[in-house]
């Protein structure tokens, strides 16, 4: 590693990083200073990887950057690079990622004579990032540093480095003393105040509450009032699918509404208003929000709040707690009439919650506990009830964005982050068709994933909501595509399976493969009507 005084830019860049925690720098690089980025990358312990397309890379940082808590990286070239890697950034701020674009620039000089190629990035990216910098003061050190702290405080999201040449191979002398920012302090009156009073209180833990310590001090308070918990699906695995207290998920629609009707009191535990879908809250109980910031547009004010550490928060609240008046059996019912409201109507294919289930059943016949991945589309609503989590992050989604194009390249991401274990990507057609291309990538990198696609030739999700406006058919559907043979051209194993039981032969085989596999599986999409009303009402 070269002497911190002698250091480029570059080289000051990728030591605050892997400083970090950051392991990997995924895109696809330009000419420019993303080359003496990647040059030196090795001697930081920090991998490049040749991503595709750049906003899949982002993806992949994104991912990265919730499995790790530290920054991750998306690398581009000026121009397509940046513009390409924008919906990864909007996805990344939206689901409170820290996320780095390290993009090359254009140098002042250039933009005197230079049109080509050339936009306002820093615009660009101004509309779906928290910051932007150049490293081209006097203090680059503490310029990187600045931008990398702002991706990583609350909210979390993604920031931009425009790194000319001329920056990145300039000398970065020696930071100056850095200050550590001051705790947030909380009065706990009116919080403790309010669950002294509340006998049926619930637990609605979100996004925030997914770190490690959080989750571990929610399960502690949830233990201690002997409530229910119900998940965001970026919280799922908070609390463990199999654990007596698990009621369900929370979107803020329909399903979760009779459990949490129920209760006198509502404890947010980390949940981001980004999370829910645009339905008006339709609760009366108080609620005690407990966060690491206060939301200035939430879909309803809290009585008392708790803003800051949030494991510091709910240990307080766990030392105040009394045991709750709900019964373990009150609340597996909750949990059991939901989950039975998603079962499937439709026949023929192998339904949605089978596909998911299935798949857990025969990873865990070989001994393997993969992390899900899961695509926007109808697909998401099986897979995020019926996979069961046992772990914060055991399931990645996009959901503050709820982009399509999510679950392959996260899925790479969680197999290399952790290869032991690997991952399932459950993707819809057209998800896997934005994204297709990053199938050679899970092949170069060796990556132990096997992709399931949920194949029903159409935009299952917006075709529902097509009908429910009794409008024409039309803009929805596609030709039938053998997503099998797709892999094979990738140099991927693919299977075919359009019944349960060469559904499970299919998958026995994906699962035996070293590296990744595709499941290609025929689904008749009849039954996403009835979930999405059980769901949303």
């Amino acid at each position: 590693m070269p002497n911190t005084a002698s250091q480029t830019v570059a080289q000051a860049l990728l030591e605050d990083l892997a400083g970090r925690g950051t392991r990997r720098i995924w895109g696809v690089p330009g000419g420019g200073s993303s080359l003496d980025v990647i040059a030196a990358a090795p001697r930081f312990g920090v991998d490049f990887i040749l991503a595709r397309q750049e906003a899949n890379a982002a993806m992949m940082a994104l991912a990265d950057a919730e499995l790790t808590g530290a920054p991750g990286v998306v690398m581009t070239t000026k121009g397509p690079g940046v513009s390409n890697a924008a919906n990864g950034l909007a996805c990344a701020t939206l689901e409170r990622a820290p996320l780095l674009l390290l993009s090359d620039g254009f140098s002042s000089q250039q933009l005197g004579w230079v049109t080509h190629q050339v936009f306002d990035q820093q615009g660009a990216t101004a509309a779906i990032g928290k910051g932007y910098a150049r490293a081209e003061g006097d203090a680059p050190r503490d310029e990187i540093a600045g931008l990398l702290d702002l991706a990583q405080q609350a909210p979390r999201g993604a920031v931009h480095l425009d790194l000319t040449v001329q920056a990145a191979r300039r000398a970065a002398p020696p930071a100056g003393p850095r200050r550590a920012a001051p705790a947030m302090a909380a009065p706990i009156g009116d919080a403790a105040a309010l669950l002294a009073q509340a006998r049926r209180p619930v637990i609605l833990a979100g996004v925030e509450a997914a770190e490690p310590g959080a989750s571990m001090a929610l399960r502690a308070l949830a233990e201690a009032l002997g409530c229910p918990v119900l998940v965001t699906y970026k919280a799922k695995g908070v609390l463990p699918d199999a654990h007596p207290l698990y009621a369900g998920l929370f979107t803020g629609g329909a399903l979760e509404a009779p459990c949490v009707g129920a209760a006198d009191l509502i404890i947010q535990a980390g949940l981001d208003p980004v999370e829910l879908i645009p339905q008006s809250w339709r609760y009366k109980a108080p609620i005690l929000d407990i966060a690491l910031r206060p939301h200035p547009v939430r879909y309803a004010d809290p009585t008392a709040a708790l803003h800051g550490d949030i494991a510091a928060s709910l240990e307080v609240m766990r030392s105040v707690a009394q045991p709750s008046a709900w019964t373990d059996s009150e609340i597996a019912g909750h949990r059991d009439t939901a989950l039975a409201a998603l079962d499937w109507q439709g026949q023929g294919g192998v339904s949605p919650p089978d596909i998911v289930r299935i798949a857990q059943q025969e990873a865990r016949a070989v001994s393997r506990a993969p992390r899900a991945t899961v695509d926007a589309g109808a697909h998401m609503f099986s897979a995020t009830a019926f996979w069961q989590a046992e772990q914060p992050r055991d399931l990645l989604i996009s959901n503050g964005l709820a982009s399509m194009g999510f679950a392959l390249p996260a899925g790479i991401a969680a197999a290399l982050h952790d290869p032991a274990r690997g991952a399932v990507a459950f993707t819809g057609d057209g998800g896997l068709m934005m994204c297709v291309g990053e199938l050679a990538t899970a092949r170069q990198m060796g990556a132990r994933l096997v992709t399931i696609v949920f194949n029903d030739s159409a935009l299952s999700l917006i075709d529902i909501k097509q009908q429910q406006r009794q409008l024409t058919p039309a803009g929805v559907a596609f030709a039938p595509t053998d997503f099998a043979r797709v892999a094979e051209g990738f140099g991927v194993p693919g299977f075919r399976a359009d019944t349960p039981e060469t559904y499970r032969t299919a998958l026995r085989a994906a699962f035996a493969v070293e590296g990744p596999s595709l499941v290609d599986v025929q689904v008749n999409p009849a039954g996403y009507p009835a979930q999405l009303q059980a769901l949303r009402g």
